[in-house]
């Protein structure tokens, strides 16, 4: 029975880790594959819809951030709350750049919300949902201001189409992972553990590049 629920539960966790991977691997992809209009501002529906798919998955700050939130969604209960405000915040993000808001240091903020979502996977204690979720809401108004830029200028149709694609595929990853995630959560609790506590310390160290090279 417990080499079953071993076998079970790695493969579980295989099936987490290649739904991650092929997330990251689309940002090793040439960025032309995710704007196909050659990073023009959208001009019509389709444009601006493929557009919003393609942009957050060009960074891999951006993509390893919602496979981190839905990895920590899996967790938690009611935890889906998390990529779900997130996605949400990200929205009202693009709508203060568009609005020529400026925030401050939104790359080092986005690399640095990579980092604490990667500490909060890789510690055992994790806070209450609702604190999790506000820090996902700061760090989407930041993403989503990185957003904003390729569709400064659009129309509205554009615009709204860019907004459902980008919003669209964040949910995807993140909601992607969570629900395969929850699925292994009660097959050997200790393992599973481990699993995302190493997912954490890797997404980790990811951010921190990214702030090291943002600061250095």
């Amino acid at each position: 029975m417990i080499h079953k629920n071993f076998l079970r539960a790695s493969r579980r966790s295989f099936s987490i880790m290649g739904f991650a991977s092929i997330c990251l691997a689309l940002t090793s992809l040439p960025a032309l594959a995710h704007h196909p209009f050659g990073g023009t501002t959208p001009s019509n529906a389709l444009e601006g819809f493929l557009s919003g798919l393609g942009h957050p998955v060009i960074g891999v700050d951006h993509v390893v951030f919602v496979i981190a939130a839905g990895l920590l969604a899996a967790i938690k209960p009611k935890g889906f709350w998390i990529p779900i405000v997130f996605v949400l915040a990200s929205l009202g993000g693009t709508g203060l750049h568009l609005m020529t808001v400026n925030l401050p240091a939104p790359e080092i903020i986005i690399s640095l919300s990579v980092v604490v979502f990667g500490l909060l996977l890789a510690t055992k204690e994790l806070p209450h949902v609702a604190i999790i979720a506000g820090l996902g809401a700061i760090a989407g108004i930041f993403h989503g201001y990185a957003y904003g830029e390729a569709i400064v200028g659009a129309e509205m149709t554009p615009l709204i189409a860019y907004l459902a694609g980008f919003a669209s595929v964040q949910l995807l990853i993140s909601l992607g992972i969570w629900a395969i995630a929850r699925q292994g959560l009660n097959t050997i609790p200790t393992e599973k553990g481990l699993s995302f506590r190493f997912a954490g310390f890797t997404i980790l160290g990811i951010g921190a590049a990214f702030v090291s090279s943002l600061v250095v």
